[in-house]
Formats: structure tokens, C-alpha cells, sequence
């Protein structure tokens, strides 16, 4: 079944063009399948495209885990582990039909099932990662118990490449779920809709997604028939048509509005503190979107306020910082991080903050 996927060994060719880049001192662009390209800060820098280097490594359904190049396209890995009745826990947006794996685990990104399954990371076993040295490095490894200390496979999660070129990953997958639903219920407010999710997150029922939109409260139910038949008789609701993948895919209407858009993270049970604005809500309460003419700093000064951040998602001036600013302590981490993988700073330089 693998061979439905493109199998091109580039290891070779890529760490060539990043020896040549080191020889010269000049900075490279990663570049896959481009579908998140917008997700992070401009980088003018010479491409180097990684979206061929594809292929399955190890795949054995009874594992749970899959071992693949990064230039693997996201829909083919996809279908390749629903004929085996398997999924990705964490729900990665497509935003195209050229999105790769690597794409998926440098962003970061996760879509509506983040809060009951887990982020990007919790999935990662391993990688083999090409630094800006030209050295290929392997972390982590193929079998679910394998890390000891110091985890730096998850590092690569959100990276966005900056500390290396993903060459492959090994991750966990899951079994498919037999069945899922949604449900609807009125809460006028959205900080009724915060309470109500997680009172039920307390409880034992198969949560999968959550989320808030002009007075409607959204949840999905995933597992069994029998748990979701239970559950759905506990929440009581009105049975909706799904629209999870419109939420994942970002083509839910509220997202269609050409006005800016901003992604506010904050403690689950952070109080509304947007509630005068026009507003989404998912996992439960800890992702918010906001759309709207805001100032950006004085945005992200009444967020902080609540322990929280804000990404300039889009519409914002592109000179703005996109991710929300690290303290002074932060920074120095990442930048020593960023100097340990990469001391010359060819790889993606200032995609993530201007200091690296």
C-alpha cells in the first residue's frame, strides 16, 4: 500500500545545497508544498525545495507508528492509514491538496481535536533533521517507549525550520474511531459556552472538539457506538451535520471575512474578555479568534494581562510581528538554541522573530 505514495531519496542532494549554502554564508528558504507559506514571517533567502523527498521508511499498522520522508503529501499519508484503519490524533490542517508532513510539523499547526488528543509534539517519536552545519542528525526513534531525558525530536514542532531541514519523522498514529457526531446547544455568552465544555471535559465522555460561535455551542462526539449513543443521551443537544473539517480548513464562514484576523491563546478558563467583539472560540476556550481593526499592541498588552498571547494571524501589516514577542528570558533560550543547530543562521532567518 506504501507504493501509492512517491518514494525520492533527496538526503544527498539536500545536504549538498546546504554545504554550498554554509560555504558561502548565504541564507535558505525551506520550502515544501507552500500551503502554510503565510504562517510565520517573510524570509528573503535563496529556496530550497524539500517536497521531493518522499517515500515511506517503516509502516506496520500493528505498531501504531509510521517512519516517512517529510516531502510526504499530507492526503496521501492520510488515506494510506484510513485503508488501515488509522488517523493522525492530531487532525493537521490541509489548506491544500500539496501539503506535506514536514509543512505540518514545522508549523505546528493542529486542527479542532487538539484539546482531547494532543498538539503536534505529543505525536512525534522521532526525526532525522539535516542542521545548518550540513550535519544530519538523528533524534528520538521509531517505537512508542523510546525517550529518555532531554526530548529534542518535539523541538522540531513549531520550529518552522529554523533549527534544521526535516528529513523524516516517525510518528504515533491512532486506530480510526467507529463513529462521531455533533451536537448543538444554545449559551448566549460565550463564557457560558467555556463553563459548559469543561464541565463536560471533567467528565467521562469522549469529547473531540469544541467550539463557540454567535451564541451556538458546538461539541463533537467521538468513539464507539455505544459511548457516543451514552453521551449523547447525558448532553442531550440538537444533532447537527458536521462541520469540523470547514473549522480545520479554515473555510468556516467566520474566516471568509476580509477583515483582520488574530489567534489569541489563554487559559482554558480565562474569562471572555472579547466579548464586544466578533469572535470564535475552540478547545474548550484556550484558542480564540478575533476578527476586527485592532491595535496589535495594545492587543497583545491586554492578553498578557491574562497570561496569553496573540499571533498576527492575517490582514496584519506584514512588518508586524507575527508571533506574539518572548520575553527576555525566552529569547535567549531560543537563540542559543538556534546558535547550537545552526550558528550561521542560513536556516529560515527570521521566520519565527527577527533575532533568528
Amino acid at each position: 500500500m506504501a507504493d501509492q505514495i512517491l518514494d525520492n531519496d533527496s538526503e544527498q542532494e539536500l545536504k549538498e545545497r546546504v554545504d554550498q549554502a554554509v560555504a558561502r554564508g548565504s541564507a535558505l528558504r525551506i520550502e515544501a508544498g507552500g500551503s502554510k507559506s503565510f504562517y510565520g514571517c517573510p524570509v528573503e533567502a535563496e529556496a530550497l525545495e524539500v517536497a521531493a523527498h518522499s517515500g515511506i521508511i517503516d509502516y506496520d499498522p500493528a505498531e501504531l507508528v509510521i517512519t516517512l520522508r517529510a516531502g510526504c503529501k499530507l492526503a496521501e499519508v492520510e488515506s494510506l492509514l484510513a485503508r488501515n484503519n488509522q488517523m493522525l490524533g492530531f487532525e493537521p490542517p490541509h489548506f491544500s491538496n500539496k501539503a506535506t508532513i514536514g509543512g505540518i510539523v514545522a508549523t505546528g499547526l493542529t486542527g479542532p481535536r487538539r484539546a482531547f488528543a494532543g498538539a503536534v509534539r505529543d505525536f512525534i517519536l522521532g526525526v532525522k533533521i539535516l542542521n545548518g552545519r550540513g550535519e544530519i542528525l538523528n533524534f528520538g526513534g521509531r517505537v512508542i517507549k523510546n525517550v529518555a531525558g532531554f526530548d529534542v525530536s518535539r523541538l522540531m514542532a513549531g520550529a518552522q525550520g529554523t533549527l534544521g531541514v526535516l528529513l523524516e519523522l516517525s510518528l504515533r498514529v491512532l486506530p480510526s474511531l467507529e463513529t462521531e457526531l455533533t451536537l448543538a446547544r444554545e449559551h448566549a455568552s460565550a463564557q457560558d459556552h467555556i463553563r459548559w465544555v469543561n464541565e463536560l471535559s471533567a467528565k467521562p465522555l469522549p469529547l473531540s472538539a469544541s467550539m463557540w460561535y454567535q451564541g451556538q455551542s458546538f461539541i463533537r462526539l467521538s468513539g464507539s457506538q455505544q459511548g457516543v449513543a451514552s453521551a449523547v443521551k447525558k448532553i442531550g443537544g440538537e444533532q447537527v451535520a458536521d462541520l469540523w473539517t470547514e473549522m480545520r480548513e479554515q473555510t468556516h464562514e467566520f474566516f471568509t471575512s476580509p477583515d483582520k484576523l488574530f489567534r489569541v491563546s489563554v487559559p482554558q478558563t480565562c474569562e471572555d474578555i472579547f466579548r464586544d467583539h466578533a469572535q470564535l472560540i475552540e478547545w474548550g476556550g484556550a484558542q480564540r479568534w478575533l476578527s476586527g481593526d485592532f491595535d496589535l499592541a495594545e492587543l497583545r498588552q491586554s492578553v498578557e494581562g491574562h497570561q496569553g498571547s496573540v499571533c498576527a494571524y492575517r490582514g496584519v501589516d506584514p512588518e508586524s510581528l507575527f508571533f506574539h514577542p518572548l520575553n527576555a528570558s525566552i529569547l535567549t533560550l531560543h537563540q542559543s538554541l538556534k546558535s547550537s543547530f545552526d550558528p550561521a543562521g542560513i536556516l529560515n532567518p527570521g521566520r519565527l522573530y527577527r533575532e533568528f
